[in-house]
């Protein structure tokens, strides 16, 4: 049973979920005065997960450090379909992969499977490669496609690019938890939230392989514009939804 004090703490500062984060918090503290500096970050405003150091993602723990983008739970639906399309000992590469929670799952859910991951954030990097090399995995640090080895030109069958989508006038409308704590370059998708998505599906038809997928996050109000920009680069696209997540999930194909 939580600390009823640590209950008490939470909701005063906002905390919906309380009771659930305060057996979270006392499970991860050493004793007494860690969870009391750990509620302290916690009702400051600090994510739960950058407070405890780790995300639950698809039944697995993803290490988040400080300043890391935090996997979403909607973020869960688009993993899952890269898995479901994914044959044994697939090459796939997670972009933008923030924390590696993609990669991670991929390693741990597709038999065999060759997995590359990269981010331009350098904070993101040294996590990742926490969560991926360690499963069997490559984490390199560069912007998109850059930093990938060159053998993985025309090969890669599964891409997944969980690219920011917010437009950069809704920014500032994010809750705090994520304006103030995760980096913005996760976070601003440019005028129209499909500046990076722009990007990925140019390189994508020079670094898929024939039939190789490509797989975004996007919402539901932005799905039609993002079938167009990447079907002007020749992917055919579809989009899969699930109600329950509010998840949005583009998958384009190389023909």
């Amino acid at each position: 049973m939580p600390d009823l004090g640590v209950v008490e703490r939470l909701r005063a500062a906002g905390c919906v979920f309380a009771e659930e984060e305060a057996e979270l918090l006392s499970a991860a503290a050493a004793g007494p005065a860690e969870l009391d500096a750990m509620v302290e970050r916690r009702a400051a405003g600090l994510p739960l997960e950058h407070v405890v150091g780790w995300a639950a993602f698809r039944g697995l723990r993803i290490e988040v450090d400080a300043g890391v983008f935090v996997p979403r739970r909607r973020t869960e639906f688009l993993v899952e379909q890269a898995v479901r399309l994914a044959r044994p000992g697939a090459v796939c590469v997670d972009l933008c992969c923030g924390s590696g929670a993609a990669g991670a799952v991929l390693l741990a859910s597709v038999e065999d499977a060759e997995v590359h991951a990269s981010d331009i954030e350098p904070a993101a990097v040294r996590c990742a490669r926490r969560n991926v090399e360690p499963r069997g995995g490559r984490v390199y640090e560069g912007d998109l496609f850059d930093p990938l080895p060159d053998a993985l030109r025309g090969r890669i069958e599964i891409l997944v690019a969980n690219v920011p989508y917010v437009p950069s006038g809704d920014v500032p409308l994010l809750p705090a938890e994520a304006r103030e704590h995760e980096p913005l370059v996760a976070l601003d998708g440019g005028a129209d939230g499909l500046d990076v998505l722009r990007r990925v599906a140019a390189g994508a038809v020079e670094w898929l392989a024939p039939g190789g997928r490509l797989l975004c996050e996007t919402s539901e109000r932005q799905a039609a514009r993002a079938v167009a920009a990447v079907t002007a680069y020749g992917l055919t696209a579809r989009i899969v939804t699930d109600e329950e997540l509010y998840a949005t999930v583009l998958v384009a194909t190389r023909p």
